[in-house]
């Protein structure tokens, strides 16, 4: 935040947002309580001005993608606010003679504006901030733009509402936010075009469709732009409810109606800030399952926090907060949008960094595309189920039983959540497992990791460490482990045999290995060949040398990177027990209490053409002084 490649940004988008809501807000206040006109009920004011404003994302998003890879996001974002300026001067005219057409107008164009600047906001971020920033710095932009959303419908509100002078002032106070918004964004540093020579397609449709093609081609892109409007389904089926929820079922007046706003805003903030303290500055897509458990037991238990509750008249804020009851209700809505926060920060963050940097503004257009379309789809789902009989506590229960079907079903597309959670569990809540020198493991192109083997959950550590999903080469007979055996077949892991035990096995498992590196991604063996007995490091043996020289065969050198794991001897799940003159595992539970410290150490990378067995057993010993 102290820094210009990223607190201009941040103050630019957070007077935008805040610019935003004040102005839509205030003119649906206006519009419901002092300016009505035959066309266009009170009632349906919210509606046709959300409409309004979500339309140009349907329509132009696809070409603001192609706009925000061909041109500098910087002159791209400075020519936004000017053109937030104009919009907010002719907007400040509509309030001065209240003309409703004029308003309406301005919203379709503020829109327009947001849905240019959404591919431009994402994809500034990676090309300013590193992998171990990326999930920070998307959690302070949540964070603030919710926040900035509070503040602008709150000011809104209370601005408007002056006796004779409050549309006036909204007017005023809307220049004066996009004044100080093209001055910060002055600030921000150069960011050249990521793909200047592309042509650009005019036709939404068919660009539309060709940036979900460009988004479908990695599939863990793919399935996190559907995570991400799924959840902005779900939230938009809270956030359109909370007015009758608040008088039709809490019974409280419009501060009430307010509160829950602001309750919902700080649990998202809260939330996007806990993601940076959770994944150890690294993009921990192993939160997005915990966000989709905490999203779906809050909305659960919402629906029985409102059984029971008294029914009396119109409750003030004072005496709705008052009432023991309330607070169940008010804890469960921080929790549900706190974790929606804890959802879909890291899905944000994984789109970016696993996107090809020439297409990644198109691919967020396609997000944004996407979550216009599911957030018009909650609306028409919600108003059928009402229509058909649906209390709001049910609408509640519907969407979070939903919201289970849907994260299952995407976990089960895309095991990495799956296994990424799995690795998080066991690296904060089995362990306390410190890292040392994580920033050799490479963000980008393929690498081989080689560690010592001294339990049966050393991949599920690696894995951990990991800002990207490894590969791993490893006994074939691990995986007639319960559990664990299921959970590195769905990591992919490849089996390997002796070679006089299965010649076929022993070549298709180097076959495979290759092929890994070949297409770019990490591997990682353990070439002790087998988990140790004793606890010593044991010799390792030549199969990292068969997969060097395959790899150097095809052209391909790939840096080596030694790893140490530390203080896992003596664990449950290392051979520390003896059984019949045996040396097994997983005999005795917690034998060395709970959170017990481990660690794993990371070597400088060394080049291929220089390493041998002996050098690697050094390096590694080395690590584990």
């Amino acid at each position: 935040m102290g820094q210009r490649r990223f607190a201009p940004f941040f103050w630019t988008q957070f007077l935008g947002a805040a610019n935003d809501n004040l102005f839509k807000f205030a003119f649906t206040v206006m519009v419901t309580y002092q300016l009505q006109v035959s066309w266009l009920p009170a009632d349906m004011a919210g509606l046709v001005i959300g409409a309004l404003f979500i339309l140009p994302f349907l329509l132009f998003s696809a070409t603001s993608g192609q706009l925000a890879d061909k041109l500098d996001r910087r002159l791209m974002i400075n020519g936004l606010k000017w053109a937030e300026i104009g919009i907010m001067v002719v907007a400040a005219w509509g309030f001065w003679v209240q003309s409703m057409p004029l308003l309406l107008g301005c919203v379709f164009m503020m829109g327009l504006q947001s849905a240019v600047f959404g591919p431009v906001k994402f994809a500034y971020m990676p090309q300013h901030l590193s992998e171990r920033e990326l999930t920070g710095g998307n959690g302070m932009v949540e964070m603030g733009t919710f926040v900035a959303i509070l503040l602008g419908q709150v000011a809104g509100g209370l601005i408007v509402a002056l006796p004779e002078v409050g549309a006036h002032y909204v007017g005023i106070s809307c220049i004066a936010l996009a004044l100080l918004g093209r001055v910060a964004s002055q600030f921000i540093p150069a960011s050249p075009a990521m793909d200047p020579g592309l042509r650009i397609n005019w036709n939404p449709i068919t660009e539309t469709w060709s940036n979900l093609k460009l988004a479908h081609e990695t599939p863990v892109v793919f399935r996190s732009v559907l995570g991400i409007s799924w959840m902005w389904f779900f939230g938009a089926v809270f956030l359109s409810l909370f007015p009758a929820f608040a008088k039709d079922v809490l019974h409280g007046d419009e501060q009430v109606a307010s509160l829950l706003l602001v309750v919902f805003s700080v649990g998202i903030g809260t939330g996007s800030l806990l993601c940076e303290v959770l994944s150890r500055r690294h993009v921990e897509i192993g939160l997005v399952p915990v966000g989709a458990i905490g999203m779906t037991l809050f909305s659960v238990d919402l629906y029985f926090a409102t059984r029971g509750l008294p029914s009396t008249g119109s409750q003030t804020l004072a005496s709705f907060v008052g009432e023991p009851l309330h607070w169940r209700v008010l804890a469960d809505l921080t929790l549900l949008s706190l974790f929606a926060g804890l959802y879909s920060v890291p899905m944000y963050a994984l789109i970016q960094m696993r996107s090809q940097a020439t297409h990644r503004a198109r691919i967020i257009a396609a997000n944004n595309i996407l979550n216009a379309l599911f957030m018009i789809a909650s609306a028409l789902l919600a108003g059928a189920l009402l229509q058909a009989g649906f209390t709001i506590p049910q609408m509640f229960l519907f969407v979070g039983l939903a919201n289970a079907v849907v994260a299952f079903y995407i976990f089960m597309l895309v095991p990495e959540y799956l296994l990424r959670f799995v690795a998080w569990v066991a690296s904060r809540l089995v362990y306390r497992f410190k890292i040392q020198g994580d920033e050799h493991i490479p963000v980008h192109g393929a690498a081989v990791l080689v560690c010592n083997h001294v339990s049966f959950v050393d991949a599920v550590l690696l894995m951990a460490a990991s800002p990207r999903p490894i590969r791993f080469l490893m006994d074939h007979r691990i995986f007639k482990v319960p559990v664990l055996g299921w959970l590195f077949k769905l990591a992919k892991a490849i089996p390997i045999a002796p070679q006089k035990e299965d010649p076929a096995a022993y070549e298709a498992a180097f076959d495979a290995a290759t092929q890994v590196l070949r297409e770019g991604d990490l591997l990682a063996i353990f070439p002790e060949g087998g988990i140790t007995r004793d606890g010593s490091l044991q010799p390792f043996k030549g199969g990292i040398m068969k997969i060097l020289e395959r790899a150097q065969a095809t052209g391909l050198v790939v840096p080596v990177v030694p790893m140490a794991l530390t203080n896992l001897w003596g664990s449950f799940f290392s051979r520390v027990e003896e059984i019949d003159g045996e040396k097994v595992a997983m005999v005795r539970p917690f034998r060395r209490g709970l959170f017990s410290r481990v660690g794993l150490h990371v070597g400088a990378p060394s080049e291929a053409v220089s390493v041998t067995p002996d050098g690697l057993h050094h390096r590694v010993s080395a690590l584990l002084a």
